[in-house]
């Protein structure tokens, strides 16, 4: 489990980068309902990535 902010923001990134490899093999094959969950899993990870305010109100606000 995440420590922090930081540590929980690096845990999304490397989701959206595990997403980016998926979706390679995903357009290779020409998986259409894959690319639609990919699509749909990338919007929800970046919409906990770029939250705001961030998670813990000590922490300095991110523009």
């Amino acid at each position: 489990m995440p420590v922090n902010e930081k540590e929980y923001n690096g845990n999304l990134i490397d989701q959206l980068n595990l997403l980016e490899d998926i979706e390679i093999v995903a357009r290779e094959e020409d998986a259409k309902k894959t690319l639609e969950l990919i699509a749909r899993k990338r919007q929800q990870i970046e919409r906990k990535l770029y939250q705001q305010p961030p998670l813990h109100p000590s922490d300095p606000v991110r523009i």
